[in-house]
């Protein structure tokens, strides 16, 4: 028997089957579990959910003279109304970067959690919930609708020792970017999506001390990294309902055109489009983001240098639909304008690829910082222009970050 109940009525013992919110209202990345910590029923207590439904056949129902607010038996119909409440929800109107940068902020805190859940869960040779994950990819997905830049761009802004899990976020969300521009429907964007986000698994069974060795690795050493796509792909296999096209991406999105790559050195039409996708997204997220070994480079000097590498390394197709999604000059990019002024992007416009929103904050006449102007280059009175890009490493400027999020500098 499954009874919708109120969170007020909510004891330790019951079977959590599904809660009736967002999947940002609660404080879990998944459901289907017995509810044993005081921990978690208190967190429940005070998060936004109202009602959830129990499982009484799998737990204690709720206390005698107590009455449910719904009954059924059959949880085909929980699903469907789980879904139908999920659509009515949903807001994917276009909006500001400035407007979703505090929810896509809130998608990243609760997508680490969830992956690092994940990789928990795969450390302990248990299967993969794929379930819990399609619901942080609808998720992800509404906010790349909302506004593709804010996101992808937080994802970024990620510590050293956040890498593997956020960099699994990021490329999901790059793959949904990816995938409309591309021209896929709904289903297969949300199938990118959640390959994105799986296709690193196999690094949960890779040593520690290789995974985050600040040094450049031994021969050995990347014997056994090169092993993470076939081990996350064995680790998919042991799930339920995992998607195809999760599996193709997990396991060849190391893959080079040219035949280079591996683990088994597909090359050209060989490799599918899924696996092409993924493959750009992930070199783009791992240049852009701070590893143990490097600092991340500037999101348009990164583009430029897989512009480079694009002939033999990736579809060159895919890569043009790719900077596409992106900008030529991605959110984060520091540039100078004609009049010398330096300013860092926010904000992508349907106009031309090179004529984002840029915030300006320093003048190179008089070598100092001025106050923060947005200047919007795709206007028809706009009198300046992108002159070029600009190292951040040369500048150092502390809060360039902040500048263009509008969030304190912090990691997920």
């Amino acid at each position: 028997m499954l009874k919708r109940i109120s969170v007020n009525q909510l004891t330790l013992g019951m079977h959590l089957k599904e809660f009736c919110g967002s999947y940002l209202d609660h404080p879990f990345w998944r459901t289907g579990f017995v509810l044993t910590s005081q921990k978690d029923l208190t967190a429940i207590l005070e998060s936004n959910i109202k009602e959830l439904w129990i499982d009484c056949d799998k737990g204690l129902d709720v206390a005698a003279g107590e009455s449910a607010v719904s009954e059924v038996e059959d949880e085909a119909l929980v699903a469907e109304q789980q879904k139908q409440l999920a659509q009515r929800q949903r807001q994917v109107a276009p909006v500001s970067a400035a407007v979703e940068i505090e929810r896509a902020s809130k998608i990243c805190r609760q997508s680490k959690q969830a992956v690092v859940s994940m990789f928990e869960e795969a450390r302990m040779g248990n299967a993969v919930d794929v379930g819990g994950a399609k619901q942080l990819v609808e998720e992800i997905n509404d906010s790349v609708a909302r506004n593709p830049g804010a996101l992808i761009s937080l994802a970024r802004l990620k510590t050293a020792d956040d890498y593997t899990y956020m960099h699994s976020v990021a490329v999901c969300a790059m793959m949904v970017a990816l995938a409309r521009q591309i021209g896929l429907d709904e289903a297969q964007t949300r199938s990118a999506g959640l390959a994105g986000l799986l296709h690193d698994l196999g690094k949960a069974v890779m040593p520690m001390e290789v995974l985050n060795k600040p040094g450049k690795l031994t021969d050995a050493e990347f014997v056994i990294i090169k092993s993470h796509p076939v081990e996350g792909h064995k680790m998919l296999l042991t799930g339920s309902n995992v998607d195809p096209l999760a599996l193709e991406v997990c396991l060849h999105h190391h893959e080079k055109t040219d035949g280079s790559g591996y683990p088994d050195r597909l090359k050209g039409d060989a490799i599918s489009l899924f696996a092409k996708m993924g493959a750009v997204c992930d070199v783009y997220d791992a240049i852009t983001s701070n590893r143990p070994y490097k600092a991340g480079w500037d999101p348009a000097e990164s583009l430029r240098k897989m512009a480079e590498w694009a002939n033999g390394h990736f579809d060159p197709q895919v890569f043009q639909a790719f900077v596409k999604s992106m900008g030529i000059y991605p959110v984060g990019s520091l540039v100078r304008l004609t009049s010398g002024r330096i300013g860092v992007v926010v904000e992508q416009t349907a106009k031309s690829l090179t004529t984002p929103i840029v915030k300006v904050f320093f003048s190179t006449k008089s070598n100092m910082r001025i106050p923060p102007v947005l200047v919007n280059l795709a206007t028809v009175d706009a009198k300046e222009k992108i002159s070029g890009r600009e190292d951040p490493a040369k500048w150092r400027f502390p809060d360039l970050n902040e500048l263009w999020s509008g969030l304190p500098q912090s990691s997920w």
